[in-house]
């Protein structure tokens, strides 16, 4: 025991292969997917009004959903209309929602996380 403290402290500097363990990390990775209740950031396309669904089942599970509009982009009466339907859930759940970048993507995050609007460095 001394000998471990001694090599911490930096009292003893001779290592060995032997002094080191291989982690595997898959099992904590099994564990991570396995936790409920956390909070997530997900990544969605939003290609339909089908995919609203999905989106609003992970905002109201309290995930921060990171979403992808540009496959919509064109049409001016979809994407009205997928925001408009975001904006309802982020009201109901007293969240947040941001257009960013080239309005290529949307933020939405549930209650208590707010999106500062002011950008951090650059111009």
């Amino acid at each position: 025991m001394a000998k471990k403290f001694s090599r911490i402290l930096g009292r003893e500097s001779h290592s060995s292969v032997d002094d080191y363990v291989e982690l595997d990390l898959g099992q904590y990775e099994t564990v991570l997917e396995r936790e409920h209740g956390a909070l997530s950031v997900r990544v969605a396309e939003l290609a339909s009004l089908n995919d609203l669904t999905e989106l609003k089942r992970e905002i109201y599970d309290g995930n921060i959903v990171l979403v992808d509009i540009s496959g919509i982009k064109k049409d001016k009466m979809l994407l009205d209309r997928a925001v408009k339907d975001l904006k309802r859930v982020v009201a109901d759940i007293q969240g947040d929602i941001v257009e960013i970048g080239v309005k290529e993507q949307i933020i939405v995050t549930p209650m208590n996380i707010k999106i500062d609007r002011a950008k951090i460095g650059g111009k």
